[in-house]
């Protein structure tokens, strides 16, 4: 019988965050040491607040290989998720964390220089409390409507396998506004960050002002990282960059997702918009 509390076999609390259990207690700790670069960027949003779209405009504007064609890189791969690791990589495989004396800023008064190619990108569904980064991180806040990201929510836990699937529309409502669902509280959610503006380089979007006018939504993105485009890569990101053609892009629709992630039979990742 489902109860308002959610079920321990697809989720944990820690720091009295609800977090999945496709990531772990202990690499979410390990985020507490975590080497950021002050050229890194992350897109911080609550689940359903338009994440996806906004890693698919943000690698459009960086990766002219994205814009043009000429790559072929899933945006799962090109800006992973800091908390979670979707694909079960190894991380034990992979090279020694990056030391401060390693790094090498390539930014300039906090934008991207037009010259260097080694910034990377994250995006985490972390609050504000439990993110680890330093002031001259660059972010990306994006909120959405809260009755949009409840419907959006409930759909997706029926197509996501890793979340626990409640049939009941009022019980989730009710776990939703309770906050205990994955990622916590949307309010205390979009509170966190919102309270915090003074302290962090980060620009807030809403997707209701990115679905009612892109084209600004991307400008707003280029002058917040300094990235210069031209009209015509503009143009370029801001058709690639919409819903319908977003559906029809591999690399943007999440449809590689691994089969123990998501039963493609009962929907997909991105739904309507």
């Amino acid at each position: 019988r489902l109860t308002m509390e959610p079920s321990k076999e697809f989720v944990f609390k820690y720091k009295g965050f609800y977090f999945g259990v496709n990531t772990s207690v202990e690499h979410v700790a390990s985020l507490e040491n975590f080497e950021i670069k002050d050229s890194d960027i992350f897109i911080a949003t609550y689940p359903k607040s338009g994440t996806v779209w906004t890693q698919n405009i943000l690698s459009l504007i960086l990766h002219e290989g994205h814009r043009n064609g000429t790559e072929n890189m899933d945006i799962m791969d090109r800006i992973p998720w800091l908390e979670y690791n979707i694909k079960n990589i190894d991380f034990t495989s992979l090279p020694v964390p990056r030391r401060k004396e390693d790094l090498k800023c390539p930014a300039k008064n906090g934008k991207i220089d037009q010259n260097h190619t080694g910034y990377t990108c994250q995006k985490t569904y972390c609050d504000f409390r439990k993110i680890f980064v330093p002031v001259v991180l660059q972010i990306i806040y994006v909120t959405r409507n809260p009755k949009d990201v409840l419907v959006s929510y409930y759909h997706f836990s029926k197509f996501i396998i890793t979340l626990e699937e409640v049939p009941d529309f009022n019980i989730f409502m009710e776990r939703f506004l309770a906050g205990k669902v994955l990622a916590s509280s949307w309010f205390d959610h979009v509170a966190g960050w919102y309270g915090h503006a003074e302290d962090f380089n980060i620009l807030f979007l809403t997707y209701e002002e990115m679905k009612k006018d892109l084209r600004s939504a991307v400008l707003k993105i280029c002058n917040f990282l300094g990235k210069k485009l031209s009209e015509e890569e503009i143009e370029s990101v801001v058709r690639q960059a919409t819903f319908e053609n977003m559906k029809k892009d591999p690399r943007a629709n999440y449809e590689n997702l691994p089969d123990d992630i998501a039963d493609k039979n009962k929907g997909r990742f991105l739904r309507k918009g």
